[in-house]
């Protein structure tokens, strides 16, 4: 379907989307009736139906950034809760030609109000495979360690992810700010994710910069990384990245609104590019960063001056670099060469 510009529709066009939050992902009218629901008090940057305001480039902003994600997370202490999550997403991602979806979750998070941490897991993934059964979207699970937290925390959490491998867990993440801490803190957890079969998908490059990529490669053998778009700053790593064809889930308006960048046309989409460096386009948190999937590809769109026949290429890098069985991968290629085949 075409614009009037003659433009295609980006909505219609099939991808993957692999990198986005769980409780990120919520819609900002649930977590209002949620919040309502359990009495919770909503601060006004969450209130309003309008992301908030944020910049998380000095301390005080990430603080802050958490505080109100960690607010949100509050209003998730239900099974069915956890279940509209997850259905409301993955519709949403429907709606903006998702074809596949891989969720980021760390469950230690969810563990207090659930039953601990294997029954949140379990509540979780129930919901995921419900999700996908009445929407049609392939979703798999990323499960994420917290890099605030202690390097033992994150090898439990692999282990677990190993041992629920087999309902639908396809990677392991760490998360939060890259500025604290060690990548190789953690190389034990990743070690055992990727010996159980896991992809390894760490942050690195949003917060801080270039060697923060390079650990994620060096320390834990990452095959894809979370933003990374500070790597443009190396280009010696940018060709590194472009070798090994190592994915870069990019989330440009993620970074405009955490001041990463200014604006979106200092996100260094056109340099990943350039470098031949993989990407996947990502919403990260649209519950705090108000656009969704579709949204980013509009974003490079206007902002990159990205063509047609360029998006179709970046959405099949989100195809290569998603988990999913080659049958479906071949189909969605073949559905995204269709879109962008002429208009008969």
């Amino acid at each position: 379907m075409l614009h009037s510009s003659g433009e295609r529709d980006t909505r219609t066009l099939p991808k993957a989307h692999l990198h986005l939050h769980f409780t990120g992902s919520m819609r900002p009218s649930t977590l209002l009736e949620l919040a309502d629901k359990y009495g919770v008090h909503l601060p006004d940057a969450l209130k309003g139906g309008e992301p908030p305001r944020l910049r998380a480039t000095d301390e005080r902003g990430w603080f802050r950034f958490q505080r109100l994600y960690d607010i949100a997370r509050s209003c998730l202490r239900a099974p069915e809760d956890i279940q509209r999550l997850v259905r409301e997403a993955a519709q949403e991602d429907v709606r903006d030609g998702s074809r596949w979806l891989e969720i980021q979750v760390d469950p230690t998070s969810y563990a207090p109000r659930l039953g601990g941490l294997s029954p949140a897991l379990e509540i979780i993934l129930d919901a995921v495979e419900t999700a996908s059964r009445d929407t049609g979207l392939g979703i798999r699970v990323v499960v994420a360690a917290n890099r605030m937290k202690h390097p033992l925390e994150a090898r439990t959490l692999a282990r677990l992810a190993v041992r629920y491998a087999d309902r639908g867990i396809v990677g392991f993440g760490l998360s939060n700010d890259e500025r604290r801490g060690f990548a190789r803190d953690f190389d034990r957890a990743f070690g055992i994710a990727r010996d159980g079969g896991l992809l390894a998908a760490p942050h690195g490059g949003e917060l801080a910069g270039p060697g923060s990529v390079r650990d994620c490669l060096d320390d834990l053998r990452a095959s894809r990384v979370g933003h990374g778009v500070r790597a443009a700053e190396d280009p010696w790593l940018l060709s590194r990245l472009a070798e090994r064809r190592v994915t870069c889930e990019v989330c440009p308006a993620s970074n405009v609104a955490l001041g990463v960048y200014d604006k979106a046309e200092d996100v260094p989409v056109r340099a990943l590019w350039d470098a031949g460096v993989p990407m996947a386009l990502g919403a990260d948190d649209p519950l705090l960063f108000g656009s969704r999937l579709a949204a980013q590809y509009e974003l490079v769109r206007q902002t990159h001056a990205f063509t047609d026949a360029e998006l179709a290429e970046l959405a099949r890098q989100s195809v290569r670099g998603a988990s999913m069985p080659e049958d479906v991968r071949a189909g969605v290629l073949a559905d995204i060469d269709a879109w962008l085949a002429p208009a008969a």
